[in-house]
């Protein structure tokens, strides 16, 4: 019985020496303790530090991201704004809006939900069963105007990586260039800032087949309104029932909702 108790002591005496060691001290307080040392010339606890931001309904969160923008971004933004501000259907009517887009097989997307309670997030039931990768993926590239859409083309079944040369050859050269005299000669094409798309290579190819295309500034938005039409295809396909199987049946699934967004895309040029 003494052993017992002895060994409980100790144990006791372990634990009570770990609550009682330091705790390592945010960084953010850190900073905000040298700030006011530095700017007030007083020195200030943590724990006074704490108390004030807890007065103020103040608690240290995860801060939103976004991009590094000098001043340099800032002003290419600004120009670029300022020079189609003004633009209305007849200049927005003239553009090819070109984009790639990759659809999964399986992927949780984030849209799904599940009602529980409180605590019990880790209820048999509340699990949804992925797989790694999503089982596979495709990548596809299409072009939407005012006046029509091309094709949808599977670019290299989704396993090749897009480079310039295959932007070239399996892209612009079968798709854009015969699309371009049916929207107007002058048609201006939009493409993201993709390496791809900007390489010396293909811009030297469109300069070639007398292809304007618009040219936007880094770490820039992206205002391409294609963007709602993956989104469009994405919740089409995904609610088709059967589900596609395979990766072919993917790329069938998402073509057929591709040829059936006429409408959709007209939806997206009303002003």
């Amino acid at each position: 019985m003494f052993a017992t108790v002895l060994k409980t002591n100790v144990v006791s005496k372990e634990l009570l020496n770990d609550f009682q060691k330091p705790k390592a001290i945010p960084e953010e307080l850190v900073r905000a303790l040298n700030e006011l040392q530095e700017v007030r010339g007083v020195a200030v606890s943590e724990r006074s530090v704490r108390k004030r931001l807890e007065e103020h309904d103040l608690s240290a969160r995860t801060p939103a991201h976004c991009l590094l923008l000098t001043r340099e971004h800032r002003v290419a933004r600004l120009l670029i704004a300022h020079e189609h501000r003004n633009w209305g259907i007849k200049e927005w009517g003239r553009i090819l809006f070109t984009d790639e887009s990759r659809f999964c097989l399986r992927s949780p997307d984030g849209r799904q939900r599940v009602w529980r309670r409180t605590g019990e997030r880790l209820a048999q039931c509340n699990f949804v069963p992925g797989i790694s990768f999503g089982s596979g993926s495709i990548m596809v590239w299409g072009d939407i105007s005012m006046e029509a859409c091309t094709e949808l083309v599977v670019v290299n079944g989704g396993v090749m990586p897009m480079t310039a040369n295959r932007y070239i050859r399996g892209i612009l050269e079968p798709h854009v260039v015969p699309f371009v005299p049916f929207i107007g000669n002058d048609s201006i094409l939009m493409h993201d800032n993709a390496r791809p798309h900007i390489a010396q290579i293909v811009n030297g190819y469109l300069d070639t087949v007398e292809i304007h295309h618009m040219i936007w500034p880094a770490r820039s938005p992206d205002p391409n309104p294609i963007e709602h039409v993956w989104d469009i295809v994405g919740r089409r396909v995904k609610v088709r029932t059967p589900a596609p199987a395979n990766l072919r049946g993917l790329s069938a699934a998402v073509i057929q909702e591709w040829q059936e967004i006429d409408q959709a895309v007209q939806d997206l040029f009303e002003f």
